[in-house]
């Protein structure tokens, strides 16, 4: 494809380079400059933001608030944010359950759960994993019996991400034990406040209460809630999964990262010793990491062209999370290396008071908490090595 902006994508990328600029809100940039922990609050801030302006969901379609952008309009969206390094918007609303309500969604399941999404009234949780079932997913356990117009849920899922703040999760569950694992699943969406929904904390090496056991005790969840057939669950969880691992890329985030890397790497340490940048075993990486980085951008820019063609995401979404999320802990792995000793494990509001890192330069404190907390990006949406086995199917046909 030509890579060429032309006039009218210079005038886009401008022009949405001065709405962020204009439009961020100013207090989650003090924010992000003090390294303080994000709330529910913050992240729904700029999305109301955004979903005002109506580019909360630019790869919606037009007639549920999609923005109609050609792929490179949504590259150059993607690179301004990364750019100006805004606070990401979670995807397990707009990006994951939304496009599987109007894809397979009933015409009431869609009037009554994509508004909400869109506007940042309606906060999503994804219940897939299970203390036995992860990257074999299909072996989940979490129950759910017809009883009239609905379902009793019993069973637990793991790894859910925010589900402290959750309005509602989507959930796989099993409908039918007596065929094999794929056949008998449903796809649910569920009220968490609903009586029976446990949610308990789990604190991550970072020191950050981000992920979460779910326990579901006699959940009543009303049929009307199910998308698509009954043990027909297993297909709408491979085409949410497809369209997460392309968003796991995350290929601008990156650049982002490398750039904060070679600064890093680049300052001057005070003493007799020259900065990291001029080592040439560092410099090698360094290099090594950007030319990965921009073989997955054009594999990135290929599959979003393809999806302007009409073809969903494909088994070139498993390329894109095994190489992002690759180039991603990479990253992190420079950047605690560029910061040497002072990398030290520092956990978030540790020590307390208002002198909470005393040791080292400023841009050393998060580097261990991020290196630490990215080592799930190569299991999350399917671990590597099952995307792995998929591309050796689908691409290869072994």
């Amino acid at each position: 494809m030509d890579l060429d902006f032309s006039p009218e994508d210079l005038a886009f990328r401008e022009a949405v380079r001065a709405f962020i600029e204009q439009n961020y809100p100013a207090h989650l940039r003090g924010k992000q400059i003090n390294e303080d922990s994000f709330q529910k609050e913050d992240y729904i801030a700029w999305h109301k933001v955004l979903a005002k302006k109506g580019w909360i969901a630019p790869s919606w379609p037009k007639e549920f608030g999609g923005t109609d952008w050609t792929p490179t309009q949504k590259y150059i969206w993607s690179e301004e944010l990364a750019r100006a390094d805004t606070l990401p918007i979670l995807p397990f609303g707009i990006s994951m359950v939304a496009p599987v309500i109007y894809t397979f969604g009933t015409p009431e399941q869609k009037a009554r759960f994509l508004p909400p999404t869109y506007n940042g009234d309606t906060w999503w949780c994804q219940g897939y994993s299970e203390p036995g079932a992860g990257s074999d997913l299909a072996s989940l356990r979490t129950r759910a019996v017809r009883e009239g117009d609905h379902y009793i849920v019993n069973g637990q899922k793991t790894w859910t991400t925010y589900a402290q703040y959750a309005d509602w999760g989507f959930f796989l569950v099993r409908t039918d034990p007596d065929v094999k694992p794929q056949a008998g699943i449903s796809f649910l969406l569920i009220d968490m406040k609903s009586p029976g929904v446990t949610v308990r904390p789990i604190i991550t090496l970072g020191g950050e209460h981000e992920v979460n056991d779910v326990f579901l005790d006699n959940v009543k969840v009303p049929v009307d809630q199910r998308i698509f057939e009954e043990n027909q669950g297993w297909t709408a969880a491979k085409f949410l999964l497809a369209n997460e691992r392309s968003g796991i890329a995350a290929v601008a985030r990156s650049r982002r990262g490398i750039e904060r890397v070679r600064d890093i790497a680049s300052t001057e340490l005070g003493d007799d010793s020259a900065p990291l940048m001029k080592d040439p075993l560092f410099k090698r990486k360094v290099a090594e990491l950007e030319i990965d980085l921009m073989a997955l951008e054009y594999t990135e820019l290929r599959t979003l062209a393809a999806e302007s063609a009409g073809k969903g995401p494909g088994p070139e979404s498993s390329l894109l999370k095994i190489k992002g999320t690759e180039i991603q802990q990479r990253v992190n792995e420079l950047a605690l290396e560029a910061a040497g000793h002072y990398g030290a494990p520092y956990f978030r509001g540790f020590p307390e008071g208002d002198n909470r890192y005393p040791i080292g330069p400023d841009y050393a404190h998060d580097t261990a908490p991020t290196y630490f907390n990215g080592r799930k990006t190569s299991i999350y949406g399917g671990s590597n090595e099952i995307q792995r086995n998929i591309i050796a199917k689908m691409v290869l046909g072994l």
